[in-house]
């Protein structure tokens, strides 16, 4: 099976590059991030018409976050646990395939040196622990997003421009590698020695100079790195006209 997660930026601006893509990948699962839009204008027809279920946790203009699947969608939980005042959405989770998965839309932090940057930390806090009780259920579970965090200097562009970034620096980085210490794999880099392959791209010419970051992870559970067959980077949407400025990452696991 097939399991992906893309940040598309807008679904209502790219739920046409989702149909397209979709149809090209055939994933089983895929987990979207930054949806911009509330519940009710989720494009649900276009993602039916595609072959898939949708769960769905939006936002009027921000976040949002969906799970989409060929299989049903059994909802465990539409926010992630540890603060009730929270009503950002940023996670959704659910059975589907056999599998447990999680759509997570990590806070970006910027400015690093203010509440934002605070809130992302805290939020880093409370995945870690949600993602350790999850683990003792011992489910196949894969945890994928957008976790605004490039894991090392390898996985950014410009090392030294990034250094103060809330997406590379050591504290955020020190929580992304706290859920691996738990027992979670990274699936794209668990396959791949490469340095600077990318997943991210800011607008303008970014792209065409390859100047990225590789935010955009799938975290696997035990049970599901048992599984893992492959794990690939699908740069190929990132070229299409009016692209989100993420690309999917997609892995296959044993059935």
């Amino acid at each position: 099976m097939r399991v992906a997660t893309w940040n598309v930026n807008s679904i209502k601006q790219r739920a046409g590059h989702l149909a397209d893509w979709a149809k090209q990948a055939q994933p089983d699962v895929v987990l979207l991030q930054e949806l911009k839009c509330t519940e009710d204008n989720f494009p649900r027809m276009e993602v039916q018409a595609a072959g898939y279920a949708a769960a769905v946790v939006g936002q009027k203009s921000y976040n949002g976050v969906a799970i989409l699947s060929r299989d049903t969608i059994e909802v465990t939980a539409t926010a992630l646990p540890g603060d009730a005042n929270d009503a950002q959405a940023r996670y959704i989770e659910a059975r589907t395939c056999g599998v447990r998965v999680g759509s997570i839309y990590l806070p970006n932090g910027n400015p690093a040196d203010g509440p934002k940057y605070a809130y992302k930390l805290a939020w880093m806090d409370r995945l870690r622990a949600h993602a350790d009780a999850l683990l003792r259920s011992e489910e196949t579970t894969v945890l994928g997003g957008d976790y605004n965090c490039a894991p090392t200097d390898d996985d950014v562009y410009d090392p030294a421009r990034f250094a103060d970034d809330a997406l590379c620096r050591p504290e955020t980085r020190n929580r992304f590698r706290a859920l691996q210490y738990l027992g979670y794999t990274e699936a794209w880099r668990a396959l791949h020695d490469d340095r600077h392959v990318y997943s991210y791209w800011d607008y303008g010419a970014a792209f065409r100079n390859d100047d990225g970051l590789r935010i955009d992870h799938l975290l696997l559970s035990p049970q599901a790195a048992d599984r893992l067959k492959t794990c690939e980077i699908d740069t190929t949407p990132r070229g299409w006209d009016k692209a989100s400025d993420h690309t999917p990452v997609v892995c296959e696991l044993d059935v």
